[in-house]
Protein backbone atom coordinates (compact mmCIF):
# COMPACT_ATOMS: atom_id res chain seq x y z
CA UNK A 1 0.00 0.00 0.00
CA UNK A 2 1.06 3.67 -0.81
CA UNK A 3 1.04 5.79 2.59
CA UNK A 4 0.54 9.51 3.09
CA UNK A 5 3.20 10.92 4.86
CA UNK A 6 1.21 13.43 6.40
CA UNK A 7 -1.62 11.57 8.16
CA UNK A 8 -0.95 8.24 7.36
CA UNK A 9 -3.97 7.36 5.55
CA UNK A 10 -3.22 3.91 3.22
CA UNK A 11 -4.30 3.28 -0.04
CA UNK A 12 -3.99 0.48 -2.84
CA UNK A 13 -2.99 2.76 -5.81
CA UNK A 14 -0.79 5.12 -6.00
CA UNK A 15 -2.76 7.31 -8.54
CA UNK A 16 -5.03 7.41 -4.70
CA UNK A 17 -2.08 9.15 -3.01
CA UNK A 18 -1.03 11.41 -5.49
CA UNK A 19 -4.82 12.64 -5.66
CA UNK A 20 -5.20 12.45 -2.03
CA UNK A 21 -1.90 14.49 -1.34
CA UNK A 22 -3.99 17.50 -3.28
CA UNK A 23 -5.62 17.86 -0.66
CA UNK A 24 -2.97 18.88 2.06
CA UNK A 25 -1.15 20.99 -0.24
CA UNK A 26 -4.01 22.75 -1.64
CA UNK A 27 -2.56 22.33 -5.63
CA UNK A 28 -5.35 23.19 -8.06
CA UNK A 29 -3.83 22.28 -11.44
CA UNK A 30 -7.29 22.63 -13.49
CA UNK A 31 -8.31 25.27 -14.53
CA UNK A 32 -11.35 26.89 -16.10
CA UNK A 33 -10.30 28.54 -19.62
CA UNK A 34 -13.43 30.55 -19.41
CA UNK A 35 -13.52 32.62 -15.74
CA UNK A 36 -9.61 30.91 -14.22
CA UNK A 37 -11.34 29.02 -11.67
CA UNK A 38 -8.92 26.31 -10.19
CA UNK A 39 -9.86 22.67 -9.22
CA UNK A 40 -7.76 20.30 -7.75
CA UNK A 41 -9.65 17.35 -9.91
CA UNK A 42 -10.20 17.47 -13.15
CA UNK A 43 -13.87 15.89 -12.51
CA UNK A 44 -14.32 19.39 -10.46
CA UNK A 45 -13.47 21.02 -13.46
CA UNK A 46 -15.98 19.07 -15.98
CA UNK A 47 -18.70 19.64 -13.27
CA UNK A 48 -17.72 23.60 -13.56
CA UNK A 49 -17.40 24.20 -16.72
CA UNK A 50 -21.17 23.04 -17.84
CA UNK A 51 -21.73 26.17 -15.89
CA UNK A 52 -20.49 28.18 -18.90
CA UNK A 53 -22.16 25.85 -21.65
CA UNK A 54 -25.58 25.23 -20.39
CA UNK A 55 -24.84 21.61 -20.54
CA UNK A 56 -27.18 19.05 -19.06
CA UNK A 57 -26.20 15.46 -19.65
CA UNK A 58 -28.45 13.81 -16.91
CA UNK A 59 -31.97 13.28 -17.79
CA UNK A 60 -34.99 11.95 -16.10
CA UNK A 61 -36.54 8.64 -17.52
CA UNK A 62 -40.12 9.86 -16.80
CA UNK A 63 -40.59 13.35 -17.11
CA UNK A 64 -37.66 14.61 -19.65
CA UNK A 65 -35.91 17.04 -17.45
CA UNK A 66 -32.15 17.57 -17.34
CA UNK A 67 -29.45 18.13 -15.08
CA UNK A 68 -26.22 19.21 -14.93
CA UNK A 69 -25.09 17.11 -12.35
CA UNK A 70 -25.98 13.50 -11.33
CA UNK A 71 -26.85 14.26 -8.13
CA UNK A 72 -29.67 16.60 -9.28
CA UNK A 73 -31.43 14.14 -10.86
CA UNK A 74 -30.96 12.09 -8.10
CA UNK A 75 -32.79 14.49 -5.76
CA UNK A 76 -35.62 15.31 -8.37
CA UNK A 77 -36.22 12.00 -9.54
CA UNK A 78 -37.79 11.49 -5.34
CA UNK A 79 -40.48 13.80 -6.95
CA UNK A 80 -41.84 10.78 -8.69
CA UNK A 81 -41.92 7.97 -6.12
CA UNK A 82 -42.54 8.48 -1.94
CA UNK A 83 -38.81 7.66 -1.50
CA UNK A 84 -38.22 10.56 1.86
CA UNK A 85 -34.52 9.83 2.32
CA UNK A 86 -34.79 12.21 5.50
CA UNK A 87 -37.85 11.52 7.12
Amino acid sequence: PYSCCICNNSFSLKYLLTYHLLIHTGEKPYSCNICNKSFSFESGLTKHSRVHTDEKPFSCSICNKSFSRESYLTKHSRVHTIEKPYS
